[in-house]
C-alpha cells in the first residue's frame, strides 16, 4: 500500500518547519513508543540535519516495556540524539526531563540564553498532550483524531525555553507498506482514508506473532487462531454478534479489534522493534 494521505495544511507546515529549523537550538521529536520507526517522519531528520534531537517515546503506559527500553538504546546510539518514555501518568518527570534535556542541547552548542526548542510529530502521537503537560495548561487542542492542530504556536515554559509547536505532518507518499500499514492500525491516519478489514487483518497478525497469550486471553479464545481471518472471526462471533443468515460480521470485528488495540485494552503491545546493528 503507498499512501497518500496529505491535507493541504500539510504543505504549509512543511515549508513553516523548514524556514524555522535554523534559528532552533534543539528539535524536539514526538514518537508513539507502540511505533517509533513508523512515527519518525524522513521529512523532519532530512531539514534538522545534525541538530540535537531528544525523542519523546508517547503512549509508553500501552507499549510493551521491553520493546520501548530497546527503542530508547537504538535512538540513544545515534549521534546528538538523547531519547526517554513519557506517560501522562508522571507528568513531573517529563518536565524535568525536557527541562534538563533541552538546556544541555543549547550548551552543547554554545548558547547560555533562553531555549528555542522546535517540537514535531506525525498526527496523533500524544504531542498536543504534550505540550499541555510542559506548560501546565490547555494550550493545544487534544483530540484522538489525526491532523487536529494545523497553525504554528509559541509558548515559553517555566524554565524560560521558547517552545514552537508545529502542525502534526506527514510525508506526501509513504512507501513503506509496513509503515503505513503500522500508522493505520494506530491512529495516525483518518478512518476514512483506510480499509478497516485490511488494516485490522495486519494487526492481527502481528498480534499473533508476538502476544498470542495478550489476544487469548482478552477474547476469553479457547485455543490462539492460526491466522488473522480465525482471530477476525472469532471476535466477531464473540463480540460483534451474527449478521443475516448467522455470518460474523467481520467489518463490526475489524473495529472492535482496532478500537481495543488502540485503547491498551488488550494490552501493552509494541508494533514494531529496532533493527539489529549490521
Amino acid at each position: 500500500m503507498s499512501l497518500q494521505w496529505y491535507p493541504g495544511h500539510m504543505t504549509k507546515a512543511r515549508r513553516e518547519l523548514e524556514a524555522l529549523m535554523p534559528s532552533q537550538d534543539v528539535v524536539i521529536e514526538v514518537l508513539d513508543a507502540r511505533m517509533p520507526a513508523a512515527s519518525s517522519n524522513p521529512v523532519l531528520t532530512e531539514l534538522r540535519r545534525d541538530k540535537p534531537a531528544i525523542k519523546v517515546l508517547t503512549k509508553s503506559d500501552l507499549a510493551d516495556p521491553a520493546a520501548t527500553k530497546a527503542w530508547i538504546e537504538h535512538f540513544e546510539a545515534q549521534p546528538n540524539v538523547s531519547a526517554f518514555a513519557s506517560t501522562t501518568e508522571r507528568p513531573q518527570d517529563t518536565k524535568k526531563r525536557i527541562a534538563a534535556l533541552t538546556r544541555n542541547s543549547a550548551l552543547h552548542r554554545g548558547r547560555d540564553k533562553a531555549v528555542r526548542a522546535l517540537i514535531a510529530g506525525v498526527p496523533n502521537v500524544g504531542k498536543s498532550t504534550l505540550i499541555n503537560t510542559l506548560v501546565d495548561r490547555q494550550v493545544a487542542k487534544v483530540s484522538d483524531k489525526p491532523a487536529v492542530t494545523k497553525e504554528q504556536q509559541t509558548v515559553v515554559l517555566g524554565n524560560g525555553t521558547v517552545l514552537t509547536d508545529t502542525p502534526g505532518i506527514m510525508w506526501p507518499k509513504i512507501e513503506d507498506e509496513q509503515g503505513a500499514f503500522r500508522l493505520a492500525f494506530a491512529g495516525s491516519i483518518p478512518d476514512t482514508a483506510i480499509d478497516y478489514l485490511q488494516i485490522a487483518a495486519f494487526g492481527a497478525r502481528i498480534l499473533l506473532d508476538r502476544y498470542a497469550p495478550l489476544v487469548v486471553a482478552r477474547y476469553k479464545l479457547p485455543a490462539t487462531p492460526p491466522t488473522p481471518e480465525a482471530l477476525l472471526t472469532e471476535i466477531g462471533r464473540r463480540r460483534a454478534g451474527l449478521g443475516s443468515g448467522g455470518t460474523v460480521d467481520l467489518h463490526k470485528a475489524a473495529t472492535i479489534l482496532i478500537n481495543e488495540f488502540r485503547a491498551g485494552t488488550i494490552g501493552r503491545i509494541t508494533l514494531e522493534l529496532p533493527r539489529a546493528p549490521r
